[in-house]
């Protein structure tokens, strides 16, 4: 149903632009929302139409319509999921390797909002339509948790977090390489890449900075493996692939940024049989805390490592595993290295 608001600017108060005033008194609503709503004539000023422009000087009376949130366009799926946590605000789950986050050219259906669309029975709408929000996107092949949020409140507090880099999100990976050191920093901006206009890269000529901490878990023997926890401060596209790749210790079996690593011809036939078997990069997302919109409660959600990767993991554990050194040791078990 259509929902109409009256406010009032107070006397006494300092003026004000009107978008701004209504951004402040309608935080549920996003500023591109406000603007179509004032666009399309639905706010008035003392029963007249305004620009966003106007300044209020006091004792203005602001009328707002706010139509129904409109059926999205993609389609309800009855497709699994593995939902973490789940209340009126918002959704967790663990996504899958594979399956595509949003509907776009070549996945119109099958993704992860058909599957929301068709499980969540009390999405609010976001951004004047009714379909989850998706604050954050994992690859299609990167498996692990993320969340999606039913409103716009929940989806404008979450993406606020994600905006000054509040959200925890930890990472493994497997990556082609033995690093020297237990653990560093990747400080380097993030772009479309100049000449491959499909991939990300460091080169980017209109690049945003981009940092990602990673640590040594294990070292193996077997062509110069190691398994990785990464910590992302910020969220680039593609950002671990694309450090990673840049650093020389690319993710094992990525398809767009292995480079000369991607067909490596591993000694091991039952390791390059596995490896060629999980025919994704080997790339999870295992961790993801956030503040909760509502309750304001830190909440922290972890997912396992998929069979296949944690059956490559445990193969190299078995046969290849090297001895940690004390500063990967400390690492590991969660204390400061030692100087």
């Amino acid at each position: 149903m259509e929902s109409t608001r009256q406010l009032l600017f107070p006397f006494g108060r300092s003026t004000e632009r009107l978008d701004r005033f209504l951004a402040e008194q309608l935080p549920e609503l996003s500023r591109s929302q406000l603007k179509i709503l004032i666009d399309d004539g639905r706010v008035r000023l003392d029963g007249q139409q305004v620009k966003a422009s106007l300044r209020l000087k006091g004792g203005e009376s602001v009328t707002v319509e706010i139509p129904p949130p409109e059926p999205t366009t993609a389609r309800p799926q009855d497709l699994p999921l593995t939902i973490l946590y789940e209340d009126s605000r918002l959704i967790v789950v663990d996504k899958p390797a594979g399956l595509v986050v949003h509907p776009a050219a070549g996945h119109r259906e099958g993704t992860l909002v058909n599957a929301l669309l068709h499980h969540c029975r009390d999405l609010a709408g976001i951004g004047g339509e009714l379909r989850p929000g998706i604050v954050h996107r994992l690859d299609k092949d990167t498996s692990g948790v993320m969340v999606a949020t039913k409103d716009d409140a929940a989806h404008q507090h979450l993406a606020a977090q994600f905006k000054v880099h509040s959200i925890t999100r930890r990472y493994l990976a497997l990556i082609h390489g033995l690093p020297t050191a237990a653990a560093g920093t990747i400080d380097l901006p993030i772009g479309r890449h100049p000449v491959q206009r499909k991939k990300m890269s460091t080169q980017s000529r209109a690049g945003r900075r981009a940092v990602t901490h990673w640590r040594v878990l294990r070292r193996y023997a077997a062509d110069g493996l190691a398994l990785v926890e990464l910590t992302l401060e910020t969220g680039r596209t593609h950002q671990i692939r694309v450090h990673l790749s840049e650093s020389r210790m690319p993710v094992v079996g990525d398809p767009v940024y292995g480079g000369s690593q991607r067909g490596k011809a591993l000694a091991d036939p039952e390791l390059r049989a596995m490896v060629r078997a999980l025919g994704r990069q080997a790339l999870h997302a295992r961790l993801l805390g956030f503040i909760h919109p509502e309750s304001g409660a830190y909440l922290e959600f972890q997912s396992p490592l998929p069979a296949e990767l944690a059956d490559l993991v445990a193969y190299l554990d078995n046969k290849y595993r090297l001895p940690a050194d004390p500063a990967q040791q400390a690492l590991s078990s969660g204390e400061s290295p030692s100087p």
